[in-house]
């Protein structure tokens, strides 16, 4: 049976929302209670204070990471606490009070965003009992909202007491949605335009390495990312005053995540979608990404030029193909919009991107092994990266336990 595009349309504004960030890991967890909350411009941060602490004593701020709408404590709590190891319970049990800050609106703009982190820096100085120096970062966009934030502070001469800086698996060279997946939400906005919003909203744009506002368009640098490059260069890059480390859920080997180049991960199988094929990146020009066709449009074609193998680059994963699978295919089947799913995940953040060691332009950047040298020139003071591809953000043992062994 075939559908119209307004039962189409109908279908997918009734589903789930497909939204490219790292999603629950386990199920039915809820934040506790924290000792305090805080309204903030543009956010909001959940205090909770360590063992034996009843002040601020100890304090350590984590910015959240990019998805849409406003940030939850309860999904904070999934992410950080709720996987292979429970790093907001080991803080406290350290006796560091934890301030996880949230956004409005997480999908907007990382200077927007960095306001709240201000914010949180400051009130955290005016509540903290006595004179030790605070850890401040990130996860994902967090790095890149708390880099910002701490060294706009320094460029206006406000003082922050931050001694450490941390970014956990954080985009500062770019980060990457597959352009077969970008397509796609475009191509379906006339049926529901909110995963074409989420790609072209302005935190996207500003974390994306490579963009595209329509299905036809280029790739290219999104120009909101080349303004919020330029307002890091006015604000000098980096903060100066802590001690800078990077975390990376990729390795420093070299070695892909086993997803092939140039292979169909999504398939439309339904009535409905049949004719789509989303595929992986590969490199060279002239390169099919993607066949797209929903209800009754013709099959369309997407190719790119001089994009490397990204897909399958070291670095934090994401399930991007997976999470679009997912919602189609949790559709009624009368709608047509099944699809097959052999490959569901992706690279998300380059190795190289969260060390800012390189630019991902070429398979020679992501995929030449990072020496201990080119480790001693990046940005950063120290860096640790993973054993192996790891999903992006993932707290394990390894790398958690390298960041708490460096808290001030």
């Amino acid at each position: 049976m075939s559908i119209t595009e307004e039962q189409a349309a109908e279908a997918l504004q009734s589903a789930p929302p497909i939204i490219l960030s790292p999603g629950p890991r386990a199920t039915e967890h809820t934040a506790p209670e924290p000792d305090d909350v805080w309204i903030l411009p543009h956010g909001k941060a959940w205090v909770y204070l360590g063992e034996g602490n009843d002040r601020l004593t100890r304090p350590f701020l984590s910015a959240d990471g990019f998805s849409v709408g406003p940030s939850d404590i309860d999904f904070s709590w999934e992410m950080l606490e709720y996987g292979p190891y429970p790093l907001l319970s080991e803080l406290r049990r350290r006796g560091r009070d934890v301030v996880l800050i949230g956004y409005e609106e997480r999908s907007d703009s990382i200077l927007e965003n960095a306001e709240t982190v201000m914010a949180a820096v400051t009130k955290t100085l005016e509540n903290r009992v006595g004179d030790h120096p605070l850890a401040v970062g990130g996860f994902s966009m967090g790095g890149l909202v708390s880099r910002y934030a701490l060294a706009k502070m320094e460029t206006e001469g406000r003082e922050h007491q931050a001694r450490l800086y941390f970014s956990y698996d954080s985009p500062h060279n770019g980060a990457w949605v597959p352009i077969a997946l970008q397509a796609f939400a475009h191509y379906i906005r006339k049926l529901n335009a909110d995963f074409s919003n989420q790609i072209n909203s302005d935190a996207s744009q500003e974390l994306l390495w490579r963009h595209m506002a329509h299905w036809e368009d280029e790739p290219a640098m999104s120009e909101r990312r080349l303004e919020f490059l330029r307002a890091l260069e006015e604000v000098g890059q980096w903060p100066q005053e802590p001690h800078r480390i990077a975390i990376a859920n990729g390795p420093s080997t070299g070695q892909g995540n086993g997803v092939t180049p140039g292979v169909e991960a999504v398939i439309g199988k339904g009535l409905s979608i049949t004719g789509t094929e989303l595929l992986t990146q590969s490199t060279g020009n002239d390169r099919l990404v993607a066949r797209l066709r929903v209800v009754s449009a013709p099959t369309r074609e997407v190719y790119t030029h001089g994009m490397p193998d990204i897909d399958s680059a070291p670095g934090g994963t994401l399930y991007g193909f997976g999470i679009l699978a997912n919602t189609l295919n949790d559709l009624p089947p009368l709608y047509g919009l099944k699809v097959d799913n052999p490959i569901r995940e992706h690279c998300f953040v380059p190795a190289v991107s969260a060390i800012a060691a390189r630019e991902p332009a070429s398979n020679d950047d992501l995929y030449t092994p990072i020496s201990d040298e080119e480790l001693e020139k990046t940005p950063f003071h120290e860096v640790k990266l993973s054993s192996q591809n790891d999903t992006h953000t993932l707290v394990t043992e390894e790398l958690a336990g390298w960041l708490l062994e460096r808290l001030p």
